[in-house]
């Protein structure tokens, strides 16, 4: 009996204690069953709850501590979630992204893989977190390419009918195709009709017989820095003096030189650009008027009312290949594809392109086309600031690249860099014509290359057969030093003299210049300067990081 009594008091004392816990957990509003299950499952896969967060920070939720204090799945996502860390740190809606050098490719190039932001994988960005770095860039695949679209190079043989079979077979549709003479190929735009994964069907497309090859419709966007509000008045325009303009314009007027501009629309009838514009060619097909950034452009180039540009005289091919009426106005792999073609095909000498995008291999290919005819290509290096890796076309070894300089000859705070850079022009507050006869004052990248783009025109009217390599050692061995002594990946060889420049190159007997007639009329020029008895200029190799280090000071402009 006395045996019994115990065992019921220390079965009582038992529950007693067990009843006195759970009243306790309960007070502390601890979720038991919870924090049992945390207990027998130390392993927390936190990466597949907080997709944006960065690598440093998962490491650290990973390793929990299951000493006195215990930490819920809860806690851990509430604190991460505080400060995400997305790779594309610096950027702006009219600004290809920046990154940092973890998230880059061999190439520099930004890393992007198809993921919840519109690929048209179905996948939302929190299922598919924790299955590599790439899927950590949710913004990437939008900024970088159209969604759902493919540029892909089809057998030459296919008819229209045929190819809208092809793409029909992989639940695609075909919105544009047709030969490029340019670089020899037939191109098709074709975009996702059936709403299947991204992924999937580019695997599919790119195995049929009648692909040749295929690629994202990547994304281009115009390089200025903000939207420019146009202003009335007529300031100085300090660029004149820094490039040497007047003086190089007592010799060359870019008489008779064409210049592709493309970008987007322009306004033809803008008293500053009267009687340049020689053709236009809308590669978008759109019925849109002229846009604020392509008229800038044009009126840097060949502006001749109240403002002075660098090749007044110089004729403009106005290809719009940007849409969009206000802002940052975009455009594409296919279409910049289609513009190219046009200039090439079409007379221009001189390519301007103040825009810029991802590497992209069917632009490589017509850019190594185009410089292969002695077209001079002139890029804006972009406005994607001091991270930012190389942005293309600029960064392609046939373009000459432009960073952009203010008043003080600083570099433009939001200038890319690198090794590619080849000379920095005024690209700060410059006065430019805008849309219904009026002006702007902006700033970018844009309008540094097309500066430069004039004082090319310059020296082709000087001697037609100067060829694209020989024209960019003149550039580079007239240029003034900018920053530190030598080249650099700032400024690159330097600020243009176009003085200087156009002193440089030896007249072309057999060309007419306006300069020398005394006139600067157009119509002075008409017959093509084709004669095979011309002379050309010996072509040098592209000039090196020590080139402008040893260019003996004979060889420099008299400072001024």
């Amino acid at each position: 009996m006395t045996r019994k009594s115990e065992s019921q008091l220390r079965a009582g004392a038992y529950a007693s204690s067990v009843g006195a816990a759970l009243l306790l957990a309960a007070c502390l509003g601890i979720e038991v069953a919870h924090a049992q299950a945390i207990m027998r499952t130390p392993t927390i896969s936190v990466p597949s709850r907080t997709p944006t967060i960065s690598p440093s920070i998962s490491a650290r939720a990973v390793s929990v501590d299951h000493g006195p204090h215990v930490v819920t799945t809860a806690r851990i996502s509430a604190r991460m979630a505080t400060n995400p860390v997305l790779p594309y740190a610096r950027y702006s809606p009219n600004l290809y992204p920046a990154c940092t050098a973890a998230y880059r490719d061999a190439d520099g190039e930004c890393l992007a893989q198809a993921n919840g932001s519109g690929d048209g994988s179905g996948k939302s960005a929190r299922k598919s977190a924790g299955k590599g770095r790439g899927n950590n860039t949710p913004v990437a695949i939008n900024l970088r390419s159209f969604a759902n679209e493919f540029v892909a190079e089809i057998d030459s043989a296919l008819s229209l009918t045929e190819a809208d079979e092809l793409a029909r077979r992989h639940g695609l549709r075909r919105v544009s195709s047709e030969n490029f003479p340019l670089i020899g190929a037939t191109v098709g735009l074709f975009r996702i009709a059936d709403g299947r994964p991204y992924e999937t069907v580019r695997r599919e497309f790119a195995a049929d017989g009648s692909v040749r090859s295929l690629q994202p419709n990547f994304r281009y966007v115009l390089q200025d820095q903000k939207s420019a509000v146009p202003t009335e008045g007529d300031p100085a325009q300090y660029v004149l003096a820094k490039l040497r303009l007047p003086q190089a314009h007592t010799l060359a007027h870019g008489a008779n030189v064409t210049v592709a501009v493309i970008d987007s629309g322009i306004d033809a009838r803008h008293p500053e650009l009267a009687n340049s514009i020689a053709d236009n060619f809308d590669a978008l097909g759109s019925s849109e008027g002229p846009h604020i950034h392509g008229t800038g452009i044009a009126g840097a180039i060949v502006a001749h009312a109240k403002l002075m540009g660098s090749a007044p005289e110089a004729r403009i091919i106005a290809i719009r290949a940007f849409g969009g009426t206000t802002g940052s106005a975009e455009s594409s792999s296919y279409i910049i594809l289609r513009s190219l073609n046009y200039a090439a095909e079409h007379g221009a000498q001189i390519v301007n392109m103040s825009f810029a995008g991802p590497k992209d291999a069917v632009i490589e290919r017509a850019i190594a086309a185009t410089a292969a005819r002695g077209l001079v290509l002139v890029a804006a290096a972009g406005n994607a600031g001091a991270k930012s890796p190389p942005l293309y076309p600029a960064a392609n070894p046939n373009v000459i690249a432009v960073s952009a300089t203010d008043q003080q000859d600083r570099l433009f705070t939001a200038s890319n860099r690198g090794n590619y850079i080849a000379l920095a022009a005024p690209g700060v507050d410059i006065f430019l014509p805008a849309p219904d006869g009026k002006y702007q004052m902006t700033s970018g990248t844009s309008f540094s290359a097309a500066y430069v783009s004039g004082v090319a025109a310059l020296l082709l009217e000087r001697n037609y057969s100067l060829k694209p390599e020989a024209l960019r050692m003149t550039l580079s061995k007239t240029a003034r030093d900018l920053g530190s002594p030598g080249r650099d990946d700032l400024f690159g060889d330097g600020e243009p003299d176009a003085f200087a420049a156009v002193m440089a190159v030896p007249v072309d007997s057999t060309t007419p210049v306006a300069a020398a007639s005394g006139t600067t009329k157009r119509e002075d020029a008409e017959k093509r300067r084709d004669d095979p008895g011309s002379r050309a200029i010996e072509q040098p190799s592209l000039s090196s990081a020590g080139d402008k280090a040893t260019v003996s000071q004979a060889d420099k402009p008299a400072g001024r």
